[in-house]
């Protein structure tokens, strides 16, 4: 018998209106939605009833940071869309724009200097510029963050800006906005006849393209081995890690893995084979700064006993973040995996509060000396768990990559502390640069290695750093400058270098001063071409 047409609406509807309070209850019993709809309430309750003209975004953002603080996670964050755009545009390694380093000074747009090879510097923009229009607006008394808005742009497009230089009238200058590289690649050249040294600062979207291309230089002028510089280096994209591993190990090896919240692998990391760097003698730096993706990089070179890992224990950090966008254009970034070293490491340090975990509570800092089998540590923390290299090496989880070799940094001294306090190292080499950095531009082009043995600190930059010093109560002790001579030289001569190679932070600086950590890396190349078996 057909059914009636009646019956069949009727029966629709009431599997409609069951269906509607089955799903009602699976949602009220749901915690999270629970949530979501009170805190709703409440954002509607404020915006309708109170008393005063609240800032939406204000007290938003501020209910979304109270929320991310609630997790056991270090690393939840919410990022401004302004943030999230300088983030994204500092690990994709390029911009389009006119490519300058650019201040502020009374109240004047400031060519600091102008970026080797970009647009800029291609059409005559010089250090001590300054910028009083752009495409015929006054620039006088504009503000930081208004810049690149103005000046950065599509590709191809152009922009006019009117130029003061000493000595001369204003002039015109059109520029042609164009790819603007920040390679994170801050250093690559010989030390020696043999050895090869490359400093990488964060591993952003074109870091291994960049190593790769810096590694082909280096072996036309004679690379046999090569120095890896990773200290200060606080990581970035997972997958850019994983690229530069497999860049020095041979096929067959899982280089990292992840994990997601039950536990299963999420996604395996395998090494390919045909890396250029396979058959090269490596020793890897590392201290207290360098994390995630610098820890993925170690930990599987020390794993898998294709290197040695020399200097401090690494920061111990082994937790993967993902960006979650927000409709106004800001994210969230919170923790979605841990990742795993190939030996089944996870170098994770434990997590009680923010405060003690940045404090770097849970490192491992031992004498100096060599740690090869890691006996070091496995007799003074028997809680952590052991896991083996390749070979058979005792390695542990739980805190950090410690390295095969231990050489502990040197301690800045009192006169270091206080000018770096008070900013003294950029606002007085900022000054010196407006001055004296198209002369040392011209004398010493795009070479960094010759810079950096032949620049020696000249006598108009110590006085800048004195006259600044007195002008901010910082005590200029002669004698305490001639015990700390070698690292506040050092320092200075590193600073003059990040105005003028544009470096977009001062990791190198940091490095260059820890002397005696290089030092003994070179004298490692015998031990790690023995372990890696070349």
């Amino acid at each position: 018998m057909k059914n009636k047409p009646w019956c069949t609406a009727i029966a629709f509807l009431m599997l409609g209106i069951v269906g509607a309070a089955l799903l009602q209850t699976a949602i009220s019993q749901d915690p999270w939605s629970l949530q979501s709809g009170k805190l709703n309430n409440v954002l509607y309750y404020i915006a309708q009833y109170h008393i005063d003209n609240n800032d939406a975004a204000k007290v938003g953002e501020a209910a979304i940071k109270a929320a991310l603080d609630q997790l056991n996670d270090p690393y939840a964050e919410y990022l401004p869309a302004k943030q999230k755009e300088n983030f994204d545009e500092a690990f994709r390694g390029n911009y389009f724009g006119i490519g300058i380093r650019f201040g502020i000074l009374n109240d004047t747009l400031t060519v600091i200097t102008p970026i080797f090879d970009g647009p800029s510097e291609k059409v005559g923009l010089q250090c001590g510029d300054k910028i009083i229009k752009i495409n015929g607006e006054s620039a006088i008394g504009i503000k930081q963050d208004s810049v690149p808005r103005k000046l950065k742009g599509p590709l191809g497009t152009k922009v006019t800006v009117t130029i003061l230089r000493e000595g001369k009238p204003p002039m015109d200058v059109e520029i042609t906005r164009n790819q603007v590289n920040t390679s994170s690649l801050v250093a690559c050249y010989m030390l020696d006849k043999e050895t090869g040294y490359i400093f990488i600062d964060r591993f952003a979207a074109t870091t291994t393209q960049d190593v790769v291309e810096g590694v082909k230089s280096l072996k036309k002028q004679g690379m046999k081995r090569l120095v890896l510089d990773l200290r200060n280096n606080p990581g970035g994209y997972l997958d850019q890690a994983w690229r530069l591993a497999d860049e020095f190990i041979k096929g067959g090896h899982t280089l990292v893995y992840t994990k997601d919240r039950s536990g299963q692998v999420r996604e395996s990391y395998p090494s390919t084979g045909g890396g250029n760097l396979e058959d090269i003698p490596l020793v890897i730096l590392v201290n207290s700064a360098s994390a995630s993706a610098s820890e993925i990089v170690s930990g599987a070179v020390q794993d898998l006993d294709r290197g040695i890992v020399v200097g401090e224990t690494t920061f111990g950090k082994g937790l993967v973040q993902q960006f979650f966008p927000l409709q106004d254009g800001s994210s969230i970034k919170i923790t979605t995996a841990k990742y795993y070293t190939p030996s089944g490491r996870l170098i994770q340090r434990p997590f009680k509060d923010k405060k003690s975990y940045y404090a770097q509570e849970g490192r491992m800092d031992l004498q100096e000396g060599a740690n090869f089998e890691h006996a070091r540590e496995t007799t003074q923390d028997s809680l952590r768990p052991v896991f083996r290299t390749l070979a058979g090496r005792k390695v542990l989880g739980g805190g950090g990559i410690v390295p095969d070799y231990i050489v502990k940094s040197d301690t800045a001294g009192p006169l270091y502390q206080s000018l770096a306090k008070a900013n003294i190292f950029i606002e007085a080499t900022q000054a010196y640069i407006l001055k004296r950095g198209n002369a040392i531009r011209q004398k010493y082009g795009k070479d960094l290695k010759h810079f950096l043995t032949s620049y020696k600190v000249d006598n108009d930059l110590l006085e800048r750093f004195r006259t600044l010093a007195k002008e901010r109560n910082v005590e200029w002790n002669e004698e305490q400058w001639k015990k700390e001579e070698e690292m506040l030289q050092t320092a200075m001569k590193g600073t003059v270098a990040s105005f003028i190679w544009n470096w977009a932070d001062h990791s190198f600086i940091f490095a260059m001063i820890q002397r005696k950590q290089l030092e003994q890396a070179l004298k490692l190349f015998p031990e790690a071409t023995k372990m890696a078996k070349l």
